[in-house]
């Protein structure tokens, strides 16, 4: 392990001088060849000039033997083969041939290095020769002999593949004594490198074990320093990160473990990864096997079903269930997807079940008390109404006896919306759908409050769409729904105003608008004016209201699984919409 890198970069450095070396040798082969050829070419092209210039100015030799015989004194002094060639491309002379011979030889006349010199005065070209059995450069060039045209010079080109040959041999005979240097060369280079390596890897392992101590190691400036330095910061802040997360995943689990809500985590494809103790002691799991499925943990089908919402990026509605195996107690669920990490999802759970148990007793209290003042207070109004038929009451007396009944008249209602309510959160009050004329209903309500509209000089006007006039509900709860909307509106709003209802269609519903010209109601008050017994400010707050009329609007509304909600008009005044 400790000289395998060693070993890679010898082989490399190694690998690389060879290659070198054999593509140099190429190189010089290959222009060392050129270089010749074109020497050789250089030579023959002026030795054949030279040639036809001695041959122009011997027009006497006419004879086939003397012009043979020339061609042959004149290769004495050349390096190559002489041939003279008529006009009609017949050999007149040639060195390496005898007179008789001459006959026997091809027509030279579309020999290529013939016909460039026909056309340019010069012909040069390369090729085997049949007649001398090697590689030639033939040079051929014009004559002004009358019976010579052309004068062509031949050289074998042995002698130039001779000197490559000898040139390699010495190439490859400096290789073979330079190889051993190399070896040693590259050898002891490579050794700083390996102790290198070695070291960086050694600080690697260290940190793989978990010792972040700061190592004294000089890396170097080289690009294998840079390496080192760029992995050593980069293991330096992973270990930072980890330690980080170590930290916030403990401080998570002392979080969770603190909590009194139940906490259940779990993946994508729906695997248990985080469970608390409380949501073990909600679910009644004794020990959490994470990496279980969630459905073998969550035994309630709406727990389940929000789960698998919120896996699939939705974030579903809160839900209260009580386990089968406990039905005393009551929880709330809710769940929400997970972004990061792959995604995920959280369960929350929250146990109740004290405020269900308080608000059941708050509701039997209110229900209990409200029943038991109902008695006396109807005993008093008797009495009060028996002492004022009475015609010889005294008028101090009288006046007393009214505002008993007027107080004993407004607890009576307070304590008979109060049942009403009670009756309502403990659903006993059934609902009895039946076709219901709109129009009617509303003018029934307007005829019950004409006197109180007309004595403060306002106007109720009703306008019902015709595809609105039919609407299916309970026609009792619905009257009540509308009358208190509309009494509130008649009460609160300010004299010689306007009072409208309006009926609607909306997708499939009836909308009910009652809208008033009275002060508004604060933006603050919008989302509590349904709550029990709240009151918004002074301006619209009045005597004798008992303050639960819109709570009972709410649950009546919504016992026919419709809505309803508040608002401001653009030009003034509060706007009442019920969507049945």
């Amino acid at each position: 392990m400790r000289s395998r890198f060693r070993t890679k970069v010898f082989i490399a450095a190694l690998g690389a001088a060879s290659v070198a070396l054999l593509v140099g040798t190429l190189l010089v082969s290959w222009r060392a060849r050129d270089e010749q050829r074109n020497q050789i070419r250089a030579r023959l092209t002026n030795e054949a000039e030279l040639v036809a210039d001695l041959l122009g100015h011997a027009p006497g030799l006419r004879s086939a033997d003397e012009l043979d015989g020339e061609a042959d004194r004149l290769s004495r002094y050349m390096a190559g083969r002489v041939t003279f060639i008529a006009t009609d491309g017949r050999v007149v002379g040639d060195s390496t041939q005898t007179p008789a011979e001459l006959t026997q030889l091809d027509n030279h006349a579309n020999r290529p290095e013939v016909m460039d010199a026909r056309g340019t005065g010069l012909g040069v070209s390369q090729r085997y020769s049949t007649t001398v059995g090697a590689d030639l450069m033939y040079v051929a060039v014009r004559t002004t002999h009358p019976m010579v045209a052309y004068v062509r010079l031949a050289l074998p080109l042995t002698t130039v593949a001779g000197q490559i040959s000898a040139m390699r041999s010495v190439i490859v005979a400096a290789m073979t004594a330079t190889i051993p240097v190399a070896l040693v060369v590259a050898w002891l280079f490579s050794a700083p490198l390996g102790r290198r390596a070695q070291a960086i890897a050694a600080i690697a392992r260290r940190y793989a074990a978990g010792d972040m101590a700061v190592p004294a190691y000089d890396y170097g400036d080289d690009e294998l320093g840079t390496v080192a330095r760029a992995l050593d910061a980069s293991a330096r802040e992973l270990a930072r990160r980890v330690s980080e997360l170590t930290r916030d995943r403990a401080r998570m689990e002392a979080v969770l473990s603190g909590m009194v809500e139940g906490v259940l985590v779990v993946d994508r494809a729906g695997h248990l990864q985080t469970m608390n103790g409380a949501a073990r002691t909600m679910l009644r799991v004794e020990r959490p096997d994470l990496g279980r499925p969630y459905l073998e943990i969550i035994r309630h089908p709406d727990v389940a079903a929000q789960v698998a919402a919120a896996l699939e990026g939705h974030s579903p509605r809160r839900r209260e269930f009580s386990m089968v195996v406990d039905p005393s107690r009551t929880f709330v669920a809710g769940a929400a997807p997970v972004a990061a990490d792959g995604g995920g999802a959280v369960l929350v759970l929250h146990d109740i079940t004290d405020l269900r148990q308080a608000d059941q007793m708050r509701r039997d209290f209110v229900a209990n008390v409200s029943h038991e003042l109902r008695t006396p207070l109807t005993a008093i109004r008797g009495y009060v109404e028996a002492l004022l038929d009475e015609p010889d009451t005294p008028e101090h007396s009288r006046r007393f006896l009214d505002v008993i009944g007027r107080h004993s008249l407004r607890m009576e209602r307070l304590v008979t919306d109060l049942l009403r309510l009670a009756r309502l959160d403990a659903h006993q009050e059934p609902i009895e759908l039946a076709s219901c004329d709109v129009e009617q209903l509303l003018t029934t309500v307007a005829a019950d409050l004409e006197p109180t509209a007309t004595a403060k000089g306002q106007r109720i006007t009703i306008h019902v769409d015709d595809a609105a006039r039919r609407v299916q509900a309970d026609p009792g709860k619905l009257h009540d729904i509308l009358r208190n909307l509309m009494e509130n509106a008649v009460n609160y709003a300010t004299d010689r105003t306007e009072i409208s209802v309006r009926a609607t269609p909306v997708q499939g519903r009836i909308q009910f608008v009652v809208s008033d010209a009275g002060p508004g109601i604060p933006p603050e008050d919008l989302s509590r004016v349904f709550e029990r017994f709240y009151r918004v400010d002074k301006s619209r707050s009045r005597p004798g209201g008992t303050g639960l009329g819109l709570a009972i609007v709410k649950h009546l509304v919504e016992l026919h699984g419709g809505e309803v909600r508040a608002e401001n008009r653009p030009d003034g005044g509060a706007r009442f919409i019920v969507l049945i």
